[in-house]
């Protein structure tokens, strides 16, 4: 029997405090809950179900909350104040756009969604805003356009990003991508 060094003894009562913690990196795969407010500090969306993002500049969420996520770890909290165009952008009024009811489903309603192929080859999602008088009122902007945002998130999980989530810079497996 050798005889025990003091160290040998108290090691690992001390192991935790040098356990490594995981960090929002580059390359991680980053799950939280959110909400979001108006300039009223009214609620307008929240998480019931963590969403998942590839952090690291893949544009999965909105660039100054993942740059106020960076370095964070699991149990971290963000607030955040957006401006319009750090979140939805501002309105555009080339997006709203009056056409003809005949060029919709006869049902047509406010609240319904239809795509557009637009000249520059995008495809954009017009919402209706309006039927009346023949006519149709579409809006193009999202609905959170020219807001100012509070965003308040939680962070849940990190891990790290499979060779395969970055190289199709998005994530994959549960709440996140599937091909």
């Amino acid at each position: 029997n050798r005889p025990r060094r003091r160290h040998d003894v108290t090691m690992p009562a001390f192991q935790f405090l040098f356990r490594k913690t995981a960090m929002i990196k580059k390359d991680t795969v980053v799950g939280l809950h959110y909400q979001m407010f108006d300039a009223n500090d009214q609620l307008i969306d929240e998480t019931q179900q963590p969403i998942v993002y590839l952090h690291g500049g893949y544009d999965g969420i909105f660039p100054l909350v993942e740059e106020a996520l960076h370095g964070k770890t699991v149990g971290d909290e963000v607030d955040i104040v957006l401006q319009p165009d750090d979140a939805f952008g501002e309105q555009d009024p080339e997006l709203v756009r009056i056409e003809p009811a005949d060029a919709f489903p006869s049902e047509v309603k406010p609240g319904m969604m239809f795509e557009a192929d637009m000249p520059d080859g995008d495809v954009v999602v017009f919402r209706v805003t309006d039927v009346a008088e023949g006519k149709v009122v579409v809006d193009g902007n999202h609905p959170l356009a020219g807001m100012k945002i509070r965003f308040k998130a939680k962070v849940e999980s990190i891990r790290e990003a499979t060779k395969e989530e970055t190289e199709h810079g998005h994530v994959h497996g549960p709440h996140g991508h599937h091909h």
